[in-house]
């Protein structure tokens, strides 16, 4: 490849010893999922060379018609994917978009309703490290403790008790559909605006798997690497009576000049993303985290939720006396990726967790289908039955190495 960093010995080793990982570890990371070699190859281009401060035709850089092109091309592709009626897509990822849509929409102490980290939401809804936590005031809403899902009715009541400005509905580690157009009621009750976050779920979305939030939000956010498979960035989906405020709160506000090169990665990923094969991709994903849930209920392990609706699962470990974190260590060192993860209503801290998510948009896309499921699950349930046993983690690790040299990774080995 023209510009490889053979000239640097140092990180084509590092890169060397990381293509190695990827292509011999079982990723089930619920946000991580691997890009084509189009999506790369538009990222690693010599557009990575160009400053690009404003939009299309209105740029304060000579230079700038073929970024123009690119950039239009993004912004088309994505409102016909997802039916909107502007886009912008120059955030840097799914957390600036969030970012954007606040500064469009409020001010610093504005009430705002998000969910609950520990309950499945994410930093930026609200998370007292987080920005959004620090500069609006955040009401969390979270699930059921019984149910471990959504209560819609409690929802509404949270809000017509604080009337937030801003109702967020979107999650990072919630196993189960949302009701976008129970929270477009539960905002108008409220008197609130409504913002969606799919980052986890726009692959879902863009294929009708997951009803879409939009016919029900304004503005809509999302990541652009995780079901949806591109590039990491980010993009903001929006009503057209709305198109001036988020654009002016992308750029100048939040940012400066776009990443062009991510641009041009986006584009060809929304491309990718409208072809019959993605479909297909994504029933895939659903059908194996099915097949996964079911396979470690099998096995006693206790999911939140009792399951899954979407492309991730996310298991109690509770009952097993194992941390998320001791977990998470102990599946590491034998081939297979995933992320302690809070649950609702848990007494450990996020760094050590009692959970852990496990997601099935990367194995998919390497080809992973049943059998391959039932095989992690039982991979699985042998490691954190003796989680400290390293000869089991070694006899797994060579197993998981074997079965994904059966699997191409994209990007890498295509």
């Amino acid at each position: 490849m023209s510009g490889s960093p053979k000239q640097d010995a140092e990180i084509a080793r590092i890169l060397e010893l990381e293509a190695k990982r990827q292509k011999e570890t079982i990723n089930l990371i619920a946000a991580e999922n691997y890009a084509s070699r189009a999506v790369l190859e538009a990222q690693g281009s010599m557009l990575t060379n160009k400053y690009a401060e404003g939009y299309p035709q209105q740029r304060y850089y000579a230079g700038c018609p073929n970024i123009d092109a690119i950039e239009s091309l993004a912004i088309e592709r994505a409102k016909k994917l997802f039916n909107a009626e502007h886009a912008n897509v120059q955030p840097h990822s799914g957390s600036q978009a969030n970012m954007a849509a606040y500064f469009a929409l409020l001010e610093p102490g504005d009430t705002v309703m998000g969910m609950s980290l520990s309950h499945g939401g994410h930093l930026t809804h609200g998370a007292p490290a987080n920005f959004s936590g620090k500069w609006y005031k955040f009401v969390s809403y979270g699930v059921d403790r019984e149910t471990e899902r959504l209560n819609y009715d409690e929802v509404e009541q949270l809000a017509l008790k604080h009337r937030p400005k801003l109702v967020i509905a979107g999650a990072s580690a919630y196993p189960r559909i949302i009701d976008f157009s129970r929270f477009r009621k539960i905002a108008d009750t409220a008197g609130a605006q409504l913002v969606a976050d799919m980052a986890h779920i726009a692959g879902l979305v863009a294929t009708n798997l997951h009803p879409s939030p939009v016919p029900y939000a304004p503005i809509i956010t999302s990541s652009t690497h995780k079901t949806l498979r591109g590039p990491r960035s980010g993009f903001i989906l929006c009503k057209r009576e709305l198109a001036s405020k988020i654009d002016a709160a992308v750029f100048p506000m939040m940012q400066g000049g776009p990443l062009v090169h991510a641009i041009a990665a986006k584009a060809v990923a929304f491309f990718e993303a409208m072809q019959p094969e993605f479909t297909t991709y994504q029933k895939a994903v659903l059908e194996n985290a099915q097949i996964l849930a079911a396979e470690l209920k099998q096995h006693g392990f206790r999911l939140v939720s009792g399951g899954t609706d979407n492309h991730l699962i996310l298991i109690d470990l509770t009952p097993t006396g194992i941390t998320g974190k001791d977990a998470q260590e102990a599946l590491e060192a034998a081939g297979i990726l995933t992320n302690r993860n809070k649950i609702p209503f848990d007494r450990r801290p996020p760094q050590i967790s009692s959970g852990i998510r496990l997601g099935t948009p990367a194995v998919t896309t390497r080809g992973f289908g049943p059998q391959e499921m039932k095989a992690i699950a039982s991979f699985i349930t042998r490691i954190l039955s003796h989680p400290d046993d390293k000869k089991i983690q070694r006899e797994i690790a060579e197993q998981v190495a074997s079965m994904c040299r059966r699997f191409p990774t994209p990007g890498i080995d295509s």
